[in-house]
């Protein structure tokens, strides 16, 4: 899968996407991204990307025109693909948007900043979307975001489907408790059905701490799972 990355930042992602398994998946092929600075389709010799907004007010708002031709360049043809915009006021993302984004070939990102974009790069996008209700100083931190949830759900990436499948929100609820050595830590020991070896009575314990802890802490996800279906 490839991700393209347009943003006035690109040396942000210079580091981050060469680490960890992001990184490694980059480098056996897995995954395919690029970044692309937006000031390289500024059309003047100063490179401007931005300006003033119309009808005044604070800060600057990011230019139509160097977006869209960023846009055209990186992303036409007939690929499997979408173009995203970043911001606050987007669909919120959730894990059904993630499987929804593995499923492409292509994921261009268009990362915002300073008071946002032109509102009618809108009209130039596929989506718009937000990792939450809050605002971040650009779109290239939830980039990252993005690029980590959907690449974990690409073959090869992880190395195993089955801890992609057992994730938290995955199946609409809460991941269960996970633990590992030593059994007892001041006093704080591993529930004793986790080493009991008998994996039905796990599967049992494990599903209902997933609902327990939903219950306990996201409850808006039980609401929305009942609604749809009975446990």
């Amino acid at each position: 899968m490839r991700f393209d990355i347009l943003t006035l930042f690109p040396e942000y992602f210079s580091t981050p996407l060469g680490q960890s398994v992001i990184g490694r998946a980059a480098g056996l092929g897995l995954i395919d991204i690029r970044v692309h600075n937006i000031r390289g389709y500024a059309g003047d010799k100063h490179k401007t990307t931005d300006d003033h907004p119309y009808g005044g007010g604070p800060g600057m708002v990011m230019m139509v025109e160097p977006i869209v031709r960023a846009i055209e360049s990186v992303a036409g043809g007939g690929d499997n693909g979408v173009v995203v915009l970043l911001s606050p006021q987007g669909d919120r993302m959730d894990q059904t948007t993630v499987r929804e984004f593995a499923c492409l070939d292509r994921l261009t990102i268009v990362c915002g900043r300073y008071e946002g974009v032109d509102e009618r790069v809108g009209g130039f996008v596929d989506r718009e979307i937000s990792i939450g209700d809050y605002v971040l100083m650009g779109g290239e931190a939830p980039a990252l975001v993005i690029i980590e949830s959907v690449a974990r759900y690409i073959p090869g990436v992880l190395g195993s489907e089955e801890s992609v499948d057992c994730d938290s929100f995955s199946d609409g609820l809460l991941e269960y408790p996970q633990y590992t050595r030593p059994r007892d830590f001041r006093g704080h020991k591993v529930p004793d059905v986790l080493l009991s070896g008998n994996h039905k009575e796990i599967v049992q314990w494990r599903r209902e701490e997933s609902i327990r802890r939903t219950r306990n802490r996201r409850p808006d996800l039980i609401e929305e799972r009942v609604s749809s279906e009975a446990f």
